[in-house]
């Protein structure tokens, strides 16, 4: 166990744990504040009933109600946080003591029976690497660093992934702040529903744009105009005409700022302009964190200078389209206000004023008939400019998800180097590689692992492994093999050291039948083995891990496709 980074996990755990357990005390001196306050508060109103004591009183205790609420949610808050970051450390220390199965994402959505090693190497699913190495929040985090580990990266990516998992490795702090940031994406966030609304087409609202602007300038003209002559028709006529525009182009507005969502029905659950705003909302928060950082490597510093649009912060752009959904959450509430004022000016002691209480009604009816207009102005022009821009912001957060998972790793197993790539950029003509000594099985506990050393190189191109059975065997297999997909992905591998060429990964260590497509499990081996053969003849070289071919079929059927595959496998470098 790599004692710096477990002494570090307690320290901090401890740390959260004290802060968690003084808020909690706060938690509860604030609840009876509050129940003190309120009847403080009914006490002074039976005082305020029954003497002469005066009302204004009662504003003290509603005050005093007002600021323990606010401070008591500040708390809420920052306790919920600190329990957070107690998940956090609990996790990494979980993953340090080897009992870290079931703890995490198992990626179980990225499991393919199709792909030529992920379910033979137990890339996906309980105890799997993606569950030891993923510490994604996002749905583009998780898919990101399982194509990291399912398509192996060429020489020069590899190297630029390694030094920025390096630079990240160090970097707790900002390792924990990302992951406390993100705790509410995962189930707040339709990351699929974010990227259709911001990138969907949209019909040029050149007919909205021009009204909405004419009658602006026509209610700005009119207002003065009544305030000074008290004459309120031609203000009433702009007010019944621009109603009148406006209905003919619900439809536009609607389209631009209530939506549906997909599979829902109700209004009060299907704006999309809210809910979007919500899940960016969210977002918003991965990215301050990631804009406040300064990163010394090439790939984390280009990452970072993508979360900007027109000069400005991601984070920033992301807020004023939150405000404007919360304009357009208010507006629904301001319709009443108008006919208010003008049932006011209906009463009995307001009748002498009757006339300026109907032009105030209409002024404020006007004005608030513009609201809905200029906001779907707003978030058109929003969409048109930052929209094609989401998704770049999305998939940044991803790739800085995944680099962090594997800095983790790298953090947790000071011990595991970063494999040497030797490619065309590092060797003239590089042969066809694989050098590991002391390879160990990442997922096996360290009390159980057993490492081995394993050279495919030059005059090396083919190694048998033979024993009796529950010797290992498989195991082998599978520890070369999951170690070149830590190698071809950017991660540190277990092994005392380990050189490679980029490779092509492919294995039969697990097949499987399947009765629904009608697929028996020697016809997937032996389509397994066409694939492999059909990889080993392309220009990148093929490791291959095979084990026990065609097993329980009659020896007849098994040999000759097994010679056939062999003549292709052959072929190969390595």
């Amino acid at each position: 166990m790599p004692h710096d980074a477990s002494d570090e996990y307690l320290a901090r755990l401890a740390a959260r744990r004290t802060t968690r357990d003084g808020l909690t005390a706060a938690d509860a001196r604030f609840a009876h504040a509050r129940l003190a306050t309120f009847a403080a508060a009914v006490v002074l109103a039976a005082l305020v009933w029954r003497t002469a004591l005066s009302p204004w009183w009662l504003l003290v205790p509603v005050a005093v109600f007002v600021w323990l609420v606010r401070r008591h949610d500040r708390v809420l808050r920052s306790r919920d946080r600190a329990l957070r970051g107690m998940a956090f450390y609990e996790r990494g220390l979980a993953r340090l003591e080897d009992r870290w199965v079931g703890t995490g994402e198992t990626g179980d959505r990225f499991h393919d029976d199709r792909h030529v090693y992920a379910n033979d190497l137990d890339l996906f699913g309980r105890g799997s690497l993606f569950e030891l190495l993923s510490l994604a929040r996002t749905r583009t985090g998780e898919e990101t660093l399982a194509r990291w580990l399912t398509f192996p990266a060429e020489g020069s990516e590899i190297l630029a992934r390694q030094e920025a998992v390096e630079e990240l490795g160090a970097a707790l702090d900002f390792r924990e702040q990302l992951a406390l940031a993100g705790a509410d994406v995962r189930a707040g966030v339709h990351t699929d529903r974010v990227l259709e609304w911001a990138e969907a087409p949209m019909p040029p609202p050149h007919e909205l744009r021009v009204f909405t602007w004419l009658f602006s300038a026509a209610v700005l003209a009119t207002i003065p105009y009544v305030v000074i002559t008290s004459t309120w028709w031609p203000l009433g006529t702009v007010l019944v005409v621009q109603g009148i525009v406006f209905r003919r182009l619900r439809a536009q507005m609607n389209t631009i700022l209530s939506g549906r969502d997909r599979d829902t029905t109700a209004d009060f659950v299907a704006d999309a302009l809210t809910h979007r705003a919500l899940d960016l909302d969210v977002v918003a928060d991965l990215l301050k964190n990631l804009e406040r950082e300064h990163f010394v490597c090439e790939r984390l510093a280009l990452l970072r200078g993508r979360l900007t649009a027109d000069a400005q912060p991601a984070s920033r752009i992301i807020r004023r389209l939150h405000r404007l959904a919360e304009i357009h959450d208010s507006e629904r509430n301001t319709v009443i206000i108008p006919l208010s004022l003008f049932l006011l000016g209906q009463l009995p002691d307001a009748q002498a004023y009757f006339d300026r209480w109907t032009e105030l009604a209409l002024s404020v009816g006007a004005l608030l008939q513009l609201v809905r207009p200029h906001l779907a102005v707003a978030v058109d022009r929003w969409r048109r400019r930052y929209g094609v821009h989401v998704r770049i912001w999305f998939e940044t957060v991803a790739q800085f998800e995944a680099l962090t998972s594997l800095s983790a790793y790298r953090y947790e197993h000071q011990d595991d180097p970063f494999p040497q790539i030797v490619s065309a950029e590092t060797e003239p003509r590089p042969d066809a590689l694989f050098d590991g000594r002391q390879l160990g099985h990442p997922l096996l506990p360290t009390a159980s692992m057993v490492r081995n050393d394993v050279h495919l190189a030059g005059g090396t191109q083919l190694l048998v492994v033979s024993g009796s059975n529950m010797s290992g065997k498989s195991t082998l297999l599978r520890t070369v093999g999951i170690n070149a997909v830590l190698a071809l992905a950017g991660a540190p591998v277990r092994a005392a050291s380990l050189r490679l060429s980029p490779l092509a990964i492919g294995a039969t260590l697990r097949i499987q039948d399947s009765l629904l497509e009608g697929r028996s499990r020697f016809y997937a081996e032996i389509t397994r083995i066409r694939e492999l053969a059909d990889i080993a003849a392309g220009p990148v070289p093929l490791l291959f891990l095979l084990d026990e071919l065609f097993h329980g079929t009659n020896s007849h059927d098994r040999v000759r496709p097994a010679c056939s595959a062999a003549c292709r496998v052959e072929a190969p470098s390595g």
